[in-house]
């Protein structure tokens, strides 16, 4: 597994959102991923929910603009938001407009 680099983190409700960066073996491109990590996590394994945006949606579209940490942390769960749309991967015409790929 390739490494994973710390771009920032917050505290947010007792917990922390954390943004990754990693190189993808599957995309052949540099991904980011957000997480929410509830107090919770800091003693034990807690539960997991992923969130797969739309495309040209970034991770952080949802761990910006949801609210869900709120509710995440009330219940001790993890929350996992992968940007879903590969960025720099060469499709032609990937750049052309908004609604496709790289947003």
């Amino acid at each position: 597994m390739a490494a994973l680099k710390l771009v920032k983190q917050n505290k947010m409700f007792g917990g922390w959102v954390k943004q990754f960066k990693h190189a993808s073996t599957a995309t052949q491109t540099e991904m980011t991923f957000s997480v929410f990590l509830p107090k919770e996590s800091e003693s034990g394994n807690v539960p997991v929910l992923y969130y797969l945006s739309g495309l040209t949606c970034t991770d952080e579209n949802f761990t910006t603009k949801a609210g869900a940490q709120r509710a995440a942390a009330a219940a001790g769960i993890a929350l996992v938001a992968p940007d879903t749309s590969p960025r720099g991967a060469g499709v032609e015409g990937e750049d052309d407009g908004w609604d496709f790929g790289t947003g």
